[in-house]
């Protein structure tokens, strides 16, 4: 007789299928070993299902918009009906925009590009490069950056106050979903409220919570979302703005050119005059990337036929599992905004003592297979505020290079996702056990700034 509480079990507990989930690297010590990636804060690896609907599309590929032909209207078909996908993957309402980007820094690129002149921009010291830079070239935009609050509801609080204070004019808020250095969640929907409270609009960068949480627009009540498909398994080389569409509509386009025109016509003094699109189309200029935008679309399909319920469960599972083994290592520091007990996604970060996290990272990758991330992870004043004066240990190499005056600081941050086998996971926790207790078993040395075995 079946159980199916046993078969649920069984089902919660099986990673996805995900590309180079056998590929076998060779460690410094001898042998080989199965690769165990554990850096999908920076890249995932393509899901399976991706890679073969891809693969079925590829013969058809055709130009996107520009053609009569059967591939050419095909390949329009695919590249609008993923359009679709996305935006009830998103949970977007009926006058929302999904444009198609390269991903989550052009998006929010794309949006810097077009907000009112006199834009007054409050965006958290905590947030990634890419949702804490772009404000940064509108020369007639103001940007008020927040300090790194330590409890969720500081930040609802702390926005509050500074839309408060802000003069009359149009007000963006820009927050993260997810960190992408602690993994904790943020409180998304309360600072919309209080966004909106004040007038202001808000873009939530979904970079880190779009694979790991479903995001639903209406019911976070944001204006905008952005996220990449190369961290949603679909590493193509596309990414998504989506939101509301009046300033999209009413800006330049992003870029000029070639489907973002709807008629040009030369005037009698040499110049041209331009009808641009009021559509999605007005910032995609150019030839799309179809097979980046399909791939996008085939992983929120999947993601969403396999059920985030299951997936956030197995994903706490394994969470809990990383979190149980690290803190059995007393040399072992995760790193917290919001303290320990916070909800976060797949992602943490942490340093050892007595380790340069260069150092430790190279040891993981030669000796055991393991791949992680080492430095500031594109969050420069949020690692330095979480470090604090808790500078990272020189070692034997790797430590990276420091301005006059400031500390060496550095972090390893270990990510995992859908397609997470526990054996990595149980890997990490015994590797970094045996590294802390017995050292590496190899000599390191600086190359590039990098730390990487000396085998010379």
């Amino acid at each position: 007789m079946t159980v199916s509480i046993a078969a649920t079990d069984r089902e919660i507990c099986t990673p996805l299928p995900v590309l180079g989930r056998d590929v076998l690297v060779p460690l410094v010590t001898g042998g080989e070993v199965t690769y165990a990636a554990l850096d999908y804060a920076a890249s995932a690896p393509a899901l399976q299902r991706v890679w073969d609907d891809v693969a079925a599309y590829a013969p058809y590929y055709g130009s996107v918009h520009r053609g009569a032909g059967y591939l050419s209207q095909l390949s329009t078909d695919l590249f609008e009906q993923s359009r679709a996908t996305v935006a009830e993957f998103l949970g977007c309402r009926a006058e929302d925009q999904v444009i198609f980007t390269r991903s989550t820094t052009d998006s929010l690129n794309l949006l810097a590009a077009v907000i009112p002149a006199g834009t007054h921009v409050f965006v958290f010291e905590t947030e990634h490069h890419a949702s804490l830079l772009p404000w940064q070239t509108r020369d007639d935009a103001r940007v008020t950056v927040l300090g790194a609050p330590r409890t969720p509801e500081q930040a609802v609080a702390a926005l509050d106050v500074a839309l408060h204070g802000a003069p009359k004019g149009p007000k963006l808020v820009c927050v993260t979903g997810a960190s992408n250095v602690t993994g904790e969640l943020w409180p998304v929907r309360e600072l919309a409220a209080a966004a909106h409270r004040h007038g202001a609009r808000i873009v939530l960068d979904a970079a880190q919570l779009a694979p790991h949480h479903p995001v639903d627009i209406a019911a976070l009540d944001v204006d905008w979302v952005a996220f990449s498909g190369h961290k949603l398994y679909a590493p193509f080389g596309s990414g998504v703005l989506a939101g509301r569409a009046d300033w999209l509509r009413e800006a330049e386009p992003y870029l000029a050119g070639g489907g973002a025109s709807r008629k040009v016509a030369r005037r009698a003094d040499g110049g041209v005059d331009v009808e641009w699109h009021t559509t999605a189309a007005r910032h995609e200029a150019g030839s799309p990337n179809v097979i980046g935008v399909y791939a996008i679309a085939s992983a929120c399909k999947a993601l969403t036929e396999a059920g985030f319920d299951q997936l956030v469960t197995r994903e706490q599972r394994l969470l809990a599992r990383l979190r149980e083994g690290l803190a059995s290592v007393p040399e072992v520091r995760v790193l917290s905004l919001f303290g320990e007990d916070a909800p976060r996604v797949g992602v943490l970060s942490f340093v050892v003592q007595g380790w340069n996290s260069s150092h430790f990272a190279a040891a993981l990758s030669a000796e055991y297979g393991i791949g992680v991330r080492d430095g500031l992870f594109c969050a420069h004043p949020l690692v330095r505020t979480l470090l604090g004066a808790e500078g990272d240990d020189p070692g034997e190499c790797g430590a990276p290079e420091a301005a006059p005056g400031e500390r060496v600081l550095n972090a390893i941050r270990v990510s995992f996702g859908a397609g997470t086998p526990e054996e990595h996971v149980d890997r990490f926790v015994h590797a970094v056990r045996t590294l802390v207790r017995d050292g590496a078993q190899w000599n390191y040395r600086t190359e590039g700034g990098r730390c990487v075995p000396d085998r010379g």
